[in-house]
C-alpha cells in the first residue's frame, strides 16, 4: 500500500464539505490522513476534529503551513485569496491543490506558474473538467479526427447566482470565474490555446441578497465570450449568474464531417452525442462512469504524489484561462477585441 498523504486543508466552507465527501473514500482505502483543518471561524473546530477526524484544527492558515507532518495542502477559501495562500504552500515545500480560479490577477497568477517550476510540490489548480472519463472520450475521437477539422464549439454553463457568499460578487469574482472557467478549461482543452478575444461583459442585477443582507454587485454576472482559437477556428462561451435554467448540451464542437457534444454539464457529464455525415444520423452515448464528480482533482494529484507522474491538469493551462477571463473583461468593458499572449501545452489524455 502507498503512504498516504497527509492532508492540510485551508477554508472549511461549503465548497470543502462538498470535497470531504469524497475524503471519506480515500480515507477508507487509506489513501490519506486527515492531519489540520484552518478556518477563519473557530464554529467549525468541532466539526473539523469529530466528523472528519482532523487531529487539530487552527483558525490561522500559517499554521498548516508550517506543519512538518503535511504534505498536500487543500485551499478552498474565497476566490481572491486562493492566490495568496498557494503561493505560501509552495514556498513551504508542499503539493498544492486549489479551487479555481488560482489567482486574481495575472501578476499573482505568474508567480504561481514560476513557484510550481521550481517548488518540490505540484501545483493542481481546478476545474477538473477535463479529467472526466466522458470528456477524455470526446478529446480522443476529435484528436483522432471522428468529426474532422474543428471549425466552430460553443459552451454554456449558468445559474441564477448564489445566495450566500458576498465574494461571489465582489472584485474579483464574478460568474466568469466562478463558472466560466469550467467550459474555458474545457474548450482550451480540446481545441488548444487561444489567440484572441472579444466579449460582452457586465453586470446585469445591480444588488443581491446575500446571506440576508442586501449588497451591491462589483463583479460581471453575464457574459458571452468569443474566442479565437486560430486557423478561423472560433468558439463561444455564455456564463452568468443570470440563467434560470437550461436545456442544451454544455460543450458542442462542429467539425468537418460531424458534430460531437457533451450532455449535461463538463463539471457533471451525463454521456455525448455524435453526428457523423458518413451514418446520417444522431449516436447517443449514455454516461459510462455517472460516479465521476467535479472533485476528481482531489484523487488524481494524491494518485500523482504517491506514484511520481505529473499531473494532467497545470499551472500553465489555468493561467492560460484566467487571461482568457481577464482579457474578456476588458473587452466587455471597452468594446474592443483583446489579444492572448499566453500559451500552454494540452494535456494528452488518451
Amino acid at each position: 500500500m502507498p503512504v498516504p498523504v497527509r492532508i492540510g486543508l485551508i477554508g472549511f466552507g461549503r465548497v470543502a464539505r462538498t470535497y470531504l465527501r469524497w475524503h471519506e473514500r480515500l480515507r477508507w482505502e487509506g489513501a490519506v490522513q486527515h492531519v489540520i483543518a484552518c478556518d477563519l471561524l473557530e464554529k467549525h473546530r468541532d466539526e473539523a476534529l469529530n466528523r472528519y477526524g482532523f487531529g487539530e484544527f487552527t483558525t490561522r492558515y500559517e499554521d498548516v503551513l508550517t506543519r512538518d507532518d503535511v504534505d498536500l495542502v487543500l485551499i478552498y477559501t474565497s476566490m481572491q485569496t486562493h492566490g495568496e495562500i498557494a503561493l505560501a504552500a509552495l514556498a513551504a515545500g508542499k503539493h498544492v491543490q486549489v479551487e479555481k480560479p488560482f489567482a486574481p490577477t495575472l501578476n499573482i497568477a505568474a508567480q504561481l506558474v514560476e513557484a510550481a517550476r521550481t517548488s518540490p510540490g505540484y501545483l493542481v489548480p481546478a476545474p477538473y473538467s477535463i479529467l472526466s472519463p466522458t470528456y477524455r472520450t470526446i478529446w480522443h475521437r476529435i484528436q483522432r479526427g471522428d468529426i474532422g477539422l474543428p471549425y466552430m464549439a460553443r459552451s454554456l454553463y449558468g445559474h441564477s447566482g448564489p445566495t450566500w457568499g458576498p465574494w461571489f460578487y465582489q472584485k474579483g469574482g464574478g460568474a466568469m470565474f466562478d463558472l466560466g472557467v469550467y467550459n474555458l478549461t474545457s474548450l482550451t482543452g480540446l481545441l488548444g490555446p487561444a489567440k484572441r478575444v472579444m466579449a460582452m461583459s457586465g453586470s446585469a442585477i445591480a444588488e443581491r441578497v446575500i446571506d440576508g443582507n442586501v449588497i451591491p454587485v462589483e463583479a460581471d454576472d453575464n457574459s458571452h465570450t468569443l474566442i479565437d482559437f486560430g486557423n478561423t477556428l472560433y468558439a463561444v462561451a455564455t456564463t452568468g449568474f443570470t440563467i434560470q435554467k437550461y436545456r442544451t448540451p454544455g460543450i458542442e464542437v462542429y467539425g468537418s464531417k460531424g458534430t460531437i457534444q457533451l450532455m449535461g454539464d463538463d463539471f457533471r457529464p451525463r454521456g455525448y452525442e455524435l453526428w457523423l455525415n458518413e451514418v446520417g444520423s444522431w449516436q447517443v452515448f449514455a454516461e459510462t462512469h455517472p460516479e465521476w464528480t467535479w472533485t476528481d482533482g482531489l484523487r488524481h494529484i494524491v494518485e500523482c504524489i504517491q506514484t511520481g507522474q505529473t499531473p494532467l491538469v497545470t499551472p500553465e493551462q489555468a493561467y492560460h484561462v484566467l487571461e482568457i477571463m481577464l482579457r474578456a473583461q476588458e473587452s466587455g468593458a471597452d468594446g474592443q477585441q483583446k489579444v492572448i499572449s499566453s500559451t500552454f501545452t494540452p494535456a494528452h489524455l488518451a
